[in-house]
C-alpha cells in the first residue's frame, strides 16, 4: 500500500510539473529582441567581454560563509530543545562545534580567510 501511494505521489508531481511548464510556455508573452540576450549590469552597457575570471579566494570565502550559516541553522533547533536533550545532546552539539572549529582552524591556517 505504501508503494502505491509513493508511485501516485511521484506521478502526480511529474504530471503537475509538466502541465505547469507547458502552460507557462503557452501563456507567457514572447518577445524576441537581440538586446534581451545581452548581459545586464544595472542599466550600464557592458564594455568588452562580460565573462571574467574570478579569483578562487572569493569562492573559498563564500563556501566558508555558507558552512557557518548552515551551522547556525543546525544550532537553532538544538537551542530550542536543549533542556529535553540532556547531557547527550550537549555532548553531541559539542562534538559538532568541535568539528566545525577544526574546519575553521584548517581554513585559517591555509590562508583561506585572507584577502590577497
Amino acid at each position: 500500500m505504501n508503494f502505491t501511494l509513493l508511485v501516485t505521489v511521484v506521478l502526480t508531481a511529474i504530471i503537475f510539473v509538466g502541465v505547469v511548464v507547458v502552460l507557462s510556455n503557452l501563456i507567457a508573452p514572447h518577445s524576441y529582441n537581440p538586446q534581451k540576450m545581452e548581459p545586464y549590469e544595472c542599466g550600464i552597457p557592458t564594455r568588452g567581454r562580460s565573462w571574467m575570471q574570478f579569483r578562487v579566494g572569493y569562492y573559498l570565502f563564500a563556501i566558508l560563509f555558507l558552512m557557518f550559516e548552515v551551522e547556525t541553522v543546525f544550532l537553532f533547533p538544538w537551542a530550542v530543545v536543549t533542556r529535553q536533550l540532556g547531557v547527550g545532546g550537549l555532548l553531541g552539539v559539542g562534538f559538532f562545534l568541535f568539528i566545525l572549529i577544526l574546519g575553521l582552524a584548517y581554513a585559517w591556517r591555509k590562508g583561506a580567510l585572507e584577502w590577497k
